[in-house]
């Protein structure tokens, strides 16, 4: 039997909340990523800030790896920064879906409801001949 088109919307509307719930997590990682970025550099830069013995030896050591921490950071921000507008999209496509497949039903009721009434003309003409 074909699908009709209100299940194949029904099936769209699972794909896009699907798409959406990947997007909404992959921002999350990279949040947790910035975050932990972040620490990591403060954490670096404390203690190359309390002057103990290795962080004088290797000071160049010490200031590229906060440099590669916080362009961890920034690379986490903006990843993150991309999936809110992959989130947006996914939200509106899947809203649009919604919509179509609401209109869709609603036109079904009708459309049924329309076939109920013309069974129940079509019966009392019937009785009535």
């Amino acid at each position: 039997m074909a699908m009709s088109r209100r299940d194949r919307l029904k099936k769209l509307i699972v794909v896009q909340e699907q798409l959406k719930a990947l997007h909404e997590t992959r921002h999350a990682g990279f949040v947790a990523n910035a975050i932990a970025a972040e620490a990591e550099a403060q954490s670096l830069s404390d203690s190359f800030d309390s002057a103990d013995g290795i962080s004088q030896l290797f000071p160049e050591l010490y200031h590229r790896r906060i440099k590669e921490a916080i362009d961890k950071k920034q690379l986490n921000l903006g990843l993150a920064n991309v999936e809110v507008g992959k989130i947006a999209t996914a939200t509106a496509r899947t809203n649009m879906v919604e919509r179509a497949y609401r209109d869709v039903r609603r036109q079904d009721e009708r459309d049924s409801a329309d076939r109920e009434r013309l069974e129940i003309i079509e019966r009392k003409s019937a009785e009535d001949k």
